[in-house]
């Protein structure tokens, strides 16, 4: 066994004692006494905390039970922690106490000179640029907790005309296009609904209650949502540039299909949703040909209408 592996075992050897002495290590490892006296100055520095106690009967005592088995990360590894940390950094909110900032330094701190070099060199040369958020959430972190505990949320839905109370079941977070969601069920009215976690107040979380539906009923009830709510079905035909486009922003009503004929652009909408859908699909330009159904045809075209209507109106003038 080499030096690197022992003293990995020495770790785990030691994770449940409170104290320990030289000989307990001689004869578990099958080590010398000068071996033993070595191991424990790395352990030492390798952030094991012990103190020993001198003396025929003294030996060493661990000062925490608890003793995490110390991490080491490649050069690779490295780079992509941090290259993660810089990607999210663009997120002034998250559902974190601690910033990305608290945490890339506090993480940078203990890697070694030149590993720093090396995540400094990549952050000077590599940028991620993303979306800054909308708003400032303020509860992501309540959301978070309900999610993780399954309890349910309590507070004031401010989106509507009139600020609504709500109780909420959470099932999950996401972030696109600088909004921060959450997909829930409303538990006073039965309904399943996604909501703009900017528009959620006061939130506060209710003690447990035994009627709380576990994740995997929360998934259940999200699959019957998506496939009965979205019950207008739609196809558009893409050019590659909108396939492009389409990886780049796509929502979970939607799908590409590729075959012999061409890529489209399927999936389906809800009634309520077709003005949506008209400004979503007029982000591909020239690069979509809305198919089917005919009011999504006609939705789209009376918005590309709306829109050239102003210039139209300067030309005649």
């Amino acid at each position: 066994m080499n030096k690197a592996a022992r003293l990995n075992q020495e770790l785990i050897f030691l994770g449940n004692k409170t104290e320990f002495r030289l000989r307990d290590l001689m004869c578990e490892f099958t080590i010398s006494k000068r071996t033993a006296l070595r191991d424990i100055e790395a352990l030492g520095a390798m952030g094991l905390p012990y103190y020993s106690e001198p003396g025929r009967n003294g030996g060493y005592h661990l000062v925490n039970q608890v003793i995490l088995t110390p991490i080491h990360f490649n050069l690779d590894e490295i780079r992509a922690i941090f290259f993660a940390l810089n990607a999210m950094s663009s997120l002034s909110s998250n559902p974190f106490e601690r910033s990305y900032t608290h945490i890339r330094e506090k993480m940078l701190a203990t890697l070694p000179a030149l590993q720093q070099e090396v995540v400094a060199k990549m952050e000077r040369f590599v940028y991620f640029y993303a979306t800054a958020p909308v708003r400032q959430v303020t509860d992501l972190g309540v959301i978070l907790q309900a999610i993780l505990e399954s309890k349910i949320v309590v507070g004031t839905n401010t989106q509507p005309r009139t600020a609504q109370k709500i109780h909420l079941q959470i099932y999950e977070l996401f972030y696109r296009d600088g909004i921060w969601f959450c997909s829930a069920q409303d538990t006073e009215r039965n309904r399943w609904e996604t909501y703009r976690c900017d528009y959620l107040s006061n939130l506060s979380l209710e003690d447990p209650r035994a009627d709380a539906l576990s994740l995997g009923d929360l998934k259940k009830m999200q699959d019957t949502y998506e496939a009965t709510y979205h019950n207008v079905p739609f196809r558009c035909a893409l050019t590659p540039g909108g396939k492009e486009h389409f990886l780049r922003n796509h929502y979970p009503n939607m799908r590409l299909e590729e075959n012999r004929d061409g890529i489209y652009l399927v999936g389906g909408y809800n009634q309520k949703e077709l003005d949506y859908m008209a400004h979503y699909l007029l982000s591909y330009g020239k690069d979509m040909h809305v198919e089917s159904p005919s009011q999504l045809r006609d939705a789209y075209r009376n918005l590309l209408k709306e829109i050239l209507s102003p210039y139209e109106n300067h030309a005649e003038q």
